[in-house]
């Protein structure tokens, strides 16, 4: 029996392949440029969209954007913060998952509240706009 306190795992352990157990990802450079390619893409196309005014239906445009939006925090989440499903015992998937939930919550209720405000907020119709001083 030992004496002595387990050590911290350090990096160069980590790095050198004498990891216990941590198999935490490591970004390499391809995954890094496909990360920020995919990143400007998801930025390029909203702003697109809005700026030639591509599509008719400004709820359509709003929804898309919102999905290339919630798409956008995936690709940084799997990309640059590493996450997948063999680090830290599946806990990093775990974490994408509800991360995930909270952007559909937080989207949805963005969406509600600001169809709620326009709808009981401005209930004026042409004929009273054309009344007023």
């Amino acid at each position: 029996m030992s004496t002595h306190a387990p050590s911290h795992e350090d990096a160069f352990e980590t790095h050198h392949g004498h990891s216990h157990g941590h198999d935490a990802g490591h970004g390499t450079l391809k995954s890094y440029v496909t990360g920020f390619v995919l990143s400007v893409i998801l930025t390029a196309i909203p702003f697109w969209l809005v700026m030639a005014d591509v599509l008719d239906s400004a709820v359509l445009t709003a929804a898309i954007i919102m999905a290339l939006g919630a798409l956008q925090i995936v690709v940084h989440m799997i990309f640059f913060l590493h996450m997948n499903t063999r680090s830290e015992g599946g806990w990093t998937m775990m974490a994408l998952i509800f991360t995930i939930l909270l952007v559909a919550i937080a989207l949805s209720g963005s969406l509600w509240v600001m169809h709620h405000l326009n709808t009981n907020m401005m209930p004026m119709s042409p004929e009273m706009m054309k009344n007023m001083p």
